[in-house]
């Protein structure tokens, strides 16, 4: 019984990659603005934090599996999508709000670094099928996650800092504000999502 249940899910699971790949443009793009939508809902898992203004989201995990499940241009898409439709007034980012000043804020470095996760993640998955294994794509998403989101997160968080707050920080200073407070989540986040990303793709 566990067998077939077992062989079940793996055929259902490889029609659906298929399904996947041979979408029409239209369906292609209504799957993108409805994993859009997805980030959205999980940009509203925010824990503030004392001392940074930089909050804890669900957005990684939304991000990291719309990568693979959306595949090398498509999972970058939705994501890009969700950051342009924010920045023009849609109320999806952290706290149901949206306008360009997320954009330009202490936060906007994280969601172009977002963006360019996604792409370099959703590539590789695609094109590599050893990179769907669990540990693979365990790695790759840490990888991706401190490269691009955080790289890009404290780049503009240092310069809103200098520029806007007019305080320099120190690098020390901008790891302790803009990623060494966000590890546990991640050490939760990224684990869950390679789980069910692993779980969801044929290899």
């Amino acid at each position: 019984m566990v067998t077939d249940a077992l062989s079940r899910y793996r055929t259902a699971r490889d029609i659906a990659w298929q399904w996947r790949n041979e979408l029409s443009l239209v369906r292609k793009i209504l799957l993108t603005l409805g994993m859009a939508g997805v980030v959205g809902l999980l940009a509203q898992i925010r824990i503030p934090l004392l001392g940074t203004p930089v909050p804890i989201t669900g957005q990684t995990f939304g991000i990291l599996l719309a990568a693979v499940l959306l595949g090398k241009w498509w999972g970058g898409a939705s994501i890009a999508i969700y950051a342009i439709l924010g920045a023009f007034g849609v109320p999806w980012f952290n706290g149901w709000t949206g306008g360009i000043s997320h954009l330009a804020g202490p936060t906007g470095g994280y969601i172009v670094g977002f963006v360019f996760a996604a792409l370099v993640l959703g590539f590789l998955t695609d094109k590599y099928r050893t990179a769907r294994s669990f540990w693979g794509l365990l790695v790759l998403m840490f990888v991706v996650n401190y490269v691009f989101v955080y790289g890009f997160g404290l780049i503009q968080l240092n310069l809103w800092m200098s520029m806007v707050k007019g305080t320099g920080v120190s690098f020390s200073q901008l790891l302790t504000m803009g990623l060494l407070p966000f590890i546990p989540g991640e050490l939760i986040k990224v684990p869950a999502a390679a789980l069910a990303a692993w779980a969801l793709t044929p290899k």
